[in-house]
């Protein structure tokens, strides 16, 4: 198993090229092929009620062709370094329309999309809730790269977050390529104090074979916690355990637009500090 076609998102974030090294890395480990996208937003006109209101529209449209143009050829030139002297093939791709649904339909046709970490400091147009929805709505897993940085390439020592729902079945079948190749895999079921200790075994049992018959080594570390603790507590034993990924599922339903997420997503989104790979 691997990821043949991985998708990574370009745009003007001055962190994108943390993102191409983990794409290109990824890439290179699975003979992938790697699919650079910048997206150009449509323009926006702003309200404007003044009798110059021709003359500031036309300005207005100018200084986005210029900046989007501009964010074009950054992204580009990028993913042109990033991809310098690799073995694995690439292409650059850009489209116009709104950034979330073209990623999200991009997404479809990949096997691993890559995106950013919301980063409401960059100067972008990137859609601050892009992460959760290519994660929701694209059926493929999303691996999003924090803006404060990593420290090394993701995917040896591994943290599952398990408690049998279909979204952590989903992204445990996903990470599979990932979880193959890793030296270490952590499986942290978090549960109630109420949580039967024989359910729990029998838990454990069913997923380290299903794993053993993938050659995938995994152990087990059982926490309890409240609910509205499970994203905190996360984040803590993945720091415990010097962990360079977090796979998880992704929860949540859609209001409209809007995604409103579960309480563990939501904080892992807000303060991740390793890779985080999802699925729904």
């Amino acid at each position: 198993m691997a990821f043949k076609t991985i998708l990574v998102h370009c745009d003007a974030d001055k962190k994108l090229a943390q993102r191409l090294d983990v794409a290109t890395g990824l890439a290179e480990a699975h003979g992938g092929h790697l699919v650079g996208s910048y997206i150009r937003p449509p323009f926006q006109p702003p309200v404007v009620f003044d009798s110059g209101f021709a003359v500031a529209m036309n300005d207005f449209y100018n200084f986005y062709e210029e900046s989007t143009k501009a964010d074009q050829e950054d992204a580009s030139a990028k993913f042109a370094a990033a991809i310098k002297g690799k073995s694995h093939s690439s292409e650059w791709r850009r489209a116009d329309g709104p950034i979330d649904s073209e990623l999200a339909l991009q997404a479809r046709y990949a096997d691993l999309t890559i995106v950013g970490q919301s980063n409401p400091d960059a100067p972008t147009a990137t859609p601050l809730d892009l992460p959760q929805y290519v994660a929701m709505t694209s059926g493929r897993p999303t691996l999003v790269i924090p803006h404060a940085g990593i420290s090394k390439p993701p995917g040896k020592n591994v943290l599952l977050c398990w408690n049998e729902s279909r979204e952590a079945a989903r992204a445990a079948s996903d990470a599979l390529p990932i979880l193959m190749s890793a030296a270490y895999v952590t499986v942290l079921v978090v549960d109630d104090e109420s949580a039967n200790a024989e359910g729990r075994r029998r838990l454990m049992d069913r997923l380290e074979a299903w794993f053993g018959r993938h050659g995938v080594k995994a152990r087990a570390l059982e926490q309890t916690g409240a609910a509205r603790e499970v994203g905190d507590l996360i984040l803590s034993r993945a720091a415990d355990l010097n962990a360079d990924l977090i796979v998880m599922g992704v929860y949540g339903h859609s209001r409209a637009r809007e995604f409103v997420l579960g309480g563990a997503s939501r904080t892992l989104l807000a303060s991740m500090t390793v890779p985080v790979f999802m699925a729904h």
